[in-house]
């Protein structure tokens, strides 16, 4: 079967595993989630989520510490791999590739899978990995760097681990930070020294709960009063049309 390719269309994914925790135990794909994204507009135009069944069903958990994590019972009834493979080959190849660690991750296990069904792989036409992206261009501010805690840095809430809402959850992230960013490179002298305060946040392992330290662009309260402060040093700087443009598409992506 022929598949069209869309070489510059984004496909963000993420893939839920088992955690091997034997000598020789592979990774299983639990579940797989892609958003298709506009690359104008960062809209999202199309998602696709599937719970999977592994051959082996003692590799899923019996009991999830997440009110709506992957447990055995629920992956059961799933289809396998391979009666998703043709839709999940559709979707990823030929378009861009997005993802937080996916390089050294889901990227892999995408590969393993399609190798054990014994079908060609999807190839992506470039890959956008928000892991290594954002720790050199936005650095360690949000501590290490791991997709709960830029969540949290931002205030979008608890990652869920559920592939599909953390693809969502990726995109929110890249926007925010390239809002920072951008917003940074207009008035480095005056905005990138007044960001980097100290806090400290609560981000939660798939084990445990630790403190990770942080930088945060705002005081405690609302994103909404840094936005405000970022209008008033913008306004003193240079009154102009474009720049108050500027600051109304950014206020929409901090809100």
């Amino acid at each position: 079967m022929e598949f069209k390719t869309f070489s510059n269309e984004i496909v963000f994914f993420d893939l839920e595993t088992n955690v091997p925790n034997k000598t020789g135990q592979h990774f299983h794909i639990l579940e797989f989630g892609a958003i298709i994204v506009c690359p104008r507009t960062l809209e999202e135009v199309e998602s696709f989520t599937t719970l999977i069944q592994p051959k082996d069903l003692s590799v899923a958990s019996l009991r999830s510490s997440r009110s709506d994590g992957i447990t055995r019972d629920k992956v059961a009834d799933a289809p396998s791999f391979e009666d998703v493979a043709e839709k999940i080959y559709g979707l990823l190849n030929g378009r861009i590739w997005a993802g937080h660690n996916i390089r050294r991750f889901d990227c892999v296990r995408i590969k393993e899978a399609f190798a054990e069904i014994g079908k060609a792989a999807p190839e992506p036409s470039g890959i956008i990995d928000s892991l290594g992206l954002l720790s050199d261009k936005f650095g360690k501010r949000a501590g290490n760097m791991k997709m709960a805690s830029l969540a949290a840095y931002f205030g979008l809430g608890v990652q869920k681990h559920r592939s599909l809402d953390d693809v969502r959850m990726n995109l929110e992230v890249l926007k925010h930070c390239a809002t920072v960013l951008f917003l940074e490179s207009t008035l480095p002298n005056q905005l990138e020294g007044k960001w980097q305060s100290s806090s400290k946040i609560m981000t939660r392992s798939r084990s445990s709960y630790q403190t990770a330290q942080r930088a945060m662009p705002y005081s405690k309260g609302s994103l909404g009063k840094m936005t405000q402060n970022v209008k008033n040093l913008l306004s003193k700087a240079q009154g102009n049309q474009a720049l108050q443009s500027l600051i109304k598409h950014s206020h929409s992506l901090l809100r």
